[in-house]
C-alpha cells in the first residue's frame, strides 16, 4: 500500500475511533428494528479487515447440532452456486475488477479492497462440481464456461441454461449432464455494467420468466440518476416474447433472490446506502411487489429522507417498507428458502450469506443466517448458522459467506466462501 493510502487510512482510523463513542445499544433487526438517527459522516468510515483465509485445520463455527466440511477447495473467488436437477454443482467465479481511484479517499479504498480481496483479476468461469459417491466432496471439477463478463447469477429451464454476466443475460442450450456449455451464448438483455456488478437470476416457478437483481452504480446517486436508469432494480425477463421490464425499484443493491412457497412471493436481499452511520440504515430481507418501489436513493425505511439527495416527493410518498431488517451494513448477498426438515432444529425460513461490512466502527455480517417463516412471513429473531469468519479482533477475515443453495441431497446447505475459496457444506452432525 503506498504513503498516500495509509495516510487516508490513518485518518480513518481516528474516525472509526471517535465513532464508536455513538454506537448503538444494539443492532437495527427485525420487522420492527430500532434505527437510529442518521449521522452524515463526511469521511467514510473505512474499516476492513485483512483476507487471510482458513488454515489449515481449521472451518467455520457451526451451530449446535450441525457440522461444516468442505465441499470443494482450491477455487478462485467463488461467488454463487446453482445445484442442476442431476446433482452437478455449479459456481461462477468472479470478481470486482480493479479500476482507477478517482480520488484521495477513492484511493484508500481501491487499497483496502485489494487487501481484503475485494477486488482483482477475475476468473470470469463457472465451474462444476460432481460428488459422485455422495459422501458430501466432490471429486471432480469441470470448467463448465468461461471468458465471460464477471458471471454470477445461473438458471437452468429445459434445455436452456440461463447465465447472468455483469452486463446481461446470456442463455446457451444445455443437454442433462454435460460438463461443458458449447458455443458462445445468445444474448437476451443489456445491463449496464460496473458499480454494483452482481446480476443474480431466479427462474420463476412456472419457468416463464427469469429475474435478475441489478445494482446501482453509486452509493446515492453521486453521478446523478440519468446514468441509474434501468438500475437499483429487479428486472423480469418473458421467456417467450423476449421482453424485458422492470419489476420493482428503488432497489440499492438487490443481490440474492428467493420464492416463499405459501405464498408464491419473490423475495430480495438489498444493500442499503453507506455514510449515516453504523446502523443506518440497515440491510433488509424483503417481500417484491410488481411495480413496487422501495425509496433509493431518495429515502430509506419507508418514508425516511436521506437529505444528501435532490429529491422527488412523488416517489418518496409511494416508497414501501422494507420486511425485515438484518443490521446496518452487514452485506447481506446469499439468499435461499429452507423447507423444514433441510437441517436438524431448523423450520421453514430463509438463509442469508452475510458477506460483512466494511463501513463501521464496529463490524457486522460475517455469517450464514437462518431467519425462520411462518404463514409467509419472517416470524422471529435470526440464528446463526455459521460464524468464525471473522478473527476475535476484526483485523482479519477468515472468509466471507456469499450465495447459498439447498445441496443435491435435500438435506444439506453449501454456501460460497470467497476469501477463503471453499464451497463449505453444512449437515446434520
Amino acid at each position: 500500500m503506498d504513503l498516500m493510502a495509509k495516510a487516508v487510512q490513518a485518518v480513518g482510523a481516528v474516525m472509526v475511533a471517535l465513532r464508536k463513542r455513538h454506537l448503538p445499544p444494539q443492532q437495527a433487526m427485525g420487522d420492527s428494528p430500532s434505527i437510529p438517527q442518521a449521522r452524515e459522516q463526511g469521511i467514510m468510515t473505512l474499516k476492513m479487515p485483512t483476507a487471510r483465509g482458513w488454515a489449515l485445520g481449521e472451518k467455520p463455527k457451526a451451530a449446535a447440532g450441525l457440522q461444516v466440511n468442505a465441499f470443494a477447495t482450491e477455487l478462485q473467488h467463488p461467488r454463487w452456486i446453482e445445484v442442476l436437477p442431476n446433482g452437478d454443482v455449479l459456481v461462477a467465479e468472479a470478481l470486482q475488477q480493479e479500476r482507477k481511484p478517482r480520488d484521495l479517499m477513492d484511493h484508500a479504498m481501491v487499497a483496502t479492497m485489494r487487501r481484503a480481496k475485494a477486488t482483482g483479476h477475475s476468473a470470469n468461469r463457472v465451474t462444476l462440481w460432481r460428488d459422485s459417491d455422495g459422501d458430501g466432496v466432490a471429486e471432480t471439477r469441470e470448467v463448465f464456461v468461461e471468458n465471460q463478463h464477471q458471471p454470477f447469477g445461473m438458471a437452468l429451464v429445459g434445455d436452456t441454461f440461463y447465465l447472468g454476466n455483469t452486463d446481461g443475460i446470456v442463455s446457451f442450450p444445455y443437454v442433462p449432464g454435460a460438463v461443458r456449455l458449447e458455443g458462445a451464448g445468445k444474448r437476451l438483455v443489456e445491463f449496464k455494467p460496473g458499480g454494483h456488478w452482481t446480476r443474480s437470476l431466479l427462474a420463476s416457478p412456472d419457468g416463464k420468466r427469469i429475474y435478475a437483481g441489478v445494482g446501482s452504480l453509486s452509493n446515492i446517486g453521486d453521478s446523478g440518476m440519468e446514468v441509474e436508469k434501468g438500475r437499483a432494480a429487479i428486472w423480469e425477463l418473458d421467456l417467450e416474447t423476449g421482453n424485458a421490464r422492470i419489476f420493482a425499484g428503488g432497489l440499492r443493491n438487490p443481490v440474492g433472490l428467493a420464492w416463499e412457497p405459501q405464498t408464491g412471493a419473490l423475495w430480495t436481499v438489498v444493500n442499503e446506502r453507506d455514510g449515516l452511520g453504523d446502523e443506518t440504515p440497515p440491510d433488509y430481507l424483503t417481500s417484491v411487489k410488481d411495480g413496487g418501489f422501495y425509496g433509493w436513493p431518495y429515502c430509506y425505511w419507508g418514508q425516511t429522507v436521506d437529505d444528501r439527495v435532490p429529491q422527488d416527493a412523488g416517489l418518496v410518498a409511494s416508497a414501501l417498507q422494507p420486511d425485515y431488517a438484518l443490521g446496518g451494513h452487514t452485506a447481506s448477498l446469499g439468499l435461499c428458502w429452507m423447507p423444514a426438515g433441510t437441517l436438524p432444529g431448523f423450520g421453514d425460513g430463509m438463509v442469508i450469506g452475510q458477506h460483512g461490512s466494511w463501513n463501521r466502527s464496529v463490524l457486522s455480517g460475517y455469517k450464514l443466517i437462518f431467519v425462520p417463516f411462518a404463514n409467509g412471513r419472517p416470524s422471529g429473531p435470526p440464528r446463526d448458522i455459521l460464524s468464525g469468519f471473522l478473527s476475535e479482533d476484526e483485523k482479519f477475515s477468515r472468509g466471507r459467506p456469499v450465495g447459498v443453495a439447498i445441496g443435491p441431497d435435500g438435506k444439506s446447505l453449501l454456501m460460497a466462501d470467497d476469501v477463503g475459496d471453499v464451497i463449505w457444506r453444512v449437515s446434520a452432525a
